[in-house]
C-alpha cells in the first residue's frame, strides 16, 4: 500500500489558516451532532522525564470514515533549544479497513488548528467592533494566533507580550486577549480586563497548570471545545472550582453548539466571554483528512510503500 508522508513545511503549505478555520467549524459542529468519537487523551509521564507523551485518538464516520491518532511529546523547556514544545505525528487510518493512510507532522498541525479554533471562538464570541488584540506569549502559538485572529475581526493593533514584558500593560484596553504561555500560575488578572473583552485561553491543557486567576474565570461567560475535556483536564477550570468560585454549571456551551444554533453566545456588549481551549483529537483528525485529500488531489507529499 502507498502511505502519505507530510513534513512540517508541507503541512504549513497545504493547511492554510483560512481553510483550517472552515475545517475546524465543520469538525466542532460534527462533534456537537454526535458524528465523531473523541475519547479523553491519555498522558504518559515517566518518573524523572522532562516531558510527557500524549495519545489522542478519534473516529469520524460518514461517507469516508477515518480513525486517527495524534501521538505527541510535550516538553515545556524545548523553546530554549529552539524547538516547539509539541513534537510528534498524526497518523490517519482508513475507517473501513484500518490501513494506515498517512503520517503527518503533528507540531505543524497543532500550531495551525489550535489557532484556527481560537479564530472560530473569536468569530462567534468577540464583539463585532473588537480591534485591539493582546497576545500573551511569543512562541509558536503566539505567532500562529497573530495570523489567525485578524482573519475574523478587523484588528488595528496587535500587542505581543513575551517574558519580561508587562502583562497588565498589554491587556488593559484590549478587546481580545489570547493566553498562549507555558505558565503554571495565573498570569492574567480580572482587574486588568475591560468590559466586553473576549479571552482565548490556550496555553494550559493539564489539570496542574493555569493561566487565568479564578476571578477571571468566574466573571466570564465560559465556552469550551468540549465539556468532558474541560471538567477532566483544565487547570483553569479546576482551580476556580476548588476556590469555590464556580461549579460545572458555569460552562455556558461548547463551540459546536453555537455553530449548530442550539446555544447562544455573547448576550451583551459588556459581557466578558472566555473560550477555554484544550485541543481535541477530532480537530487533528479533521486536519489530517483535509490534508490527505488535498495532497492526493494536488500530487503533493511523499508516497511510500509501507
Amino acid at each position: 500500500m502507498k502511505v502519505l508522508i507530510l513534513n512540517e513545511h508541507e503541512v504549513e503549505e497545504l493547511l492554510t489558516m483560512e481553510e483550517c478555520i472552515g475545517v475546524m467549524e465543520d469538525a466542532l459542529a460534527a462533534l456537537s451532532r454526535g458524528e465523531v468519537h473523541n475519547p479523553l487523551r491519555q498522558a504518559i509521564r515517566a518518573p524523572g522525564a522532562p516531558g510527557l507523551l500524549g495519545l489522542m485518538p478519534a473516529w469520524r464516520g460518514g461517507e469516508t470514515p477515518y480513525y486517527a491518532l495524534k501521538e505527541v511529546c510535550v516538553f515545556p523547556e524545548n523553546p530554549k533549544r529552539g524547538l516547539d514544545t509539541h513534537l510528534g505525528a498524526v497518523i490517519l487510518h482508513s475507517g473501513e479497513t484500518g490501513e494506515p493512510l498517512a503520517f503527518m507532522n503533528a507540531a505543524a498541525i497543532t500550531a495551525i488548528r489550535t489557532a484556527a479554533v481560537s479564530a472560530v471562538a473569536t468569530k462567534l464570541l468577540a464583539r463585532k467592533d473588537a480591534a485591539v488584540l493582546a497576545i500573551l506569549g511569543k512562541g509558536v502559538q503566539g505567532e500562529s494566533h497573530r495570523r489567525a485572529i485578524p482573519l475574523v475581526r478587523q484588528i488595528r493593533e496587535i500587542r505581543m507580550c513575551g517574558r519580561g514584558d508587562s502583562v497588565e500593560e498589554a491587556v488593559r484596553g484590549a478587546d481580545i486577549v489570547v493566553t498562549a504561555t507555558n505558565s503554571r500560575e495565573p498570569i492574567l488578572k480580572r482587574e486588568w480586563l475591560s468590559p466586553g473583552v473576549h479571552i482565548n485561553a490556550v496555553g494550559s491543557s493539564i489539570a496542574a497548570a493555569r493561566e487565568l486567576d479564578g476571578e477571571t474565570v468566574a466573571a466570564a461567560s465560559l465556552f469550551v471545545d468540549r465539556r468532558e475535556s474541560t471538567i477532566n483536564e483544565s487547570g483553569d477550570f479546576f482551580f476556580a472550582v476548588r476556590e469555590g468560585l464556580i461549579d460545572q454549571s458555569h460552562i455556558r456551551a461548547e463551540l459546536g453548539e453555537l455553530l449548530e444554533g442550539t446555544a447562544k453566545g455573547r448576550k451583551s456588549e459588556d459581557e466578558i466571554t472566555l473560550f477555554k481551549s484544550l485541543g481535541l483529537a477530532v480537530e487533528d483528525l479533521a486536519s489530517a483528512a483535509f490534508l490527505y485529500d488535498k495532497a492526493r488531489r494536488d500530487g503533493r507529499g511523499n508516497w511510500i510503500d509501507f
